[in-house]
């Protein structure tokens, strides 16, 4: 399995880099969503409208994205013996952390369309700015391996 793995890693890295890129992506959209969708009286045309984006979000981005990134962050870690790295083990916790944020985000556009309203906009704003600073916290590990 190291063979194939060591002949693909270029392949595997690009594809892990490029499914990260749409998770963030979407991981910045829905709560801009969120915002948004609050605005709107519950039971209109604007929230059925608002309840169909999110639920393509999730369903086209990304948790297909989520589930691409770990299946392959965790083979290129493998192949590269990432596992016994403590640079790994910090950008394993963030990835979780992201990863948890990833369903609190699943769980409270749920609750937006069965009507329930339970953040503050400004909460919402705030909650937008978890996944830039996890990303960048993720690419210095990355690449300065810092421990």
């Amino acid at each position: 399995m190291n063979e194939i793995l060591s002949m693909l890693y270029l392949w595997l890295k690009s594809a892990h880099l490029i499914f990260v890129i749409f998770w963030m992506a979407g991981l910045f959209m829905m709560p801009r969503f969120f915002v948004y969708h609050q605005e709107t009286a519950v039971g209109s045309d604007e929230d059925v409208k608002w309840i169909e984006r999110e639920g393509k979000l999730r369903k086209i981005i990304l948790n297909p994205s989520l589930i691409i990134v770990w299946v392959v962050g965790l083979l290129l870690a493998y192949n590269i013996g990432a596992f016994s790295q403590g640079w790994f083990h910090a950008k394993l916790l963030l990835v979780l952390a992201l990863s948890g944020y990833h369903g609190w985000m699943i769980a409270y556009s749920k609750k937006l369309a069965r009507g329930e309203r339970t953040m503050t906009d400004k909460a919402l704003r705030l909650t937008n700015e978890v996944p830039g600073v996890a990303a960048a916290i993720i690419v210095i590990l990355v690449i300065i391996k810092p421990f």
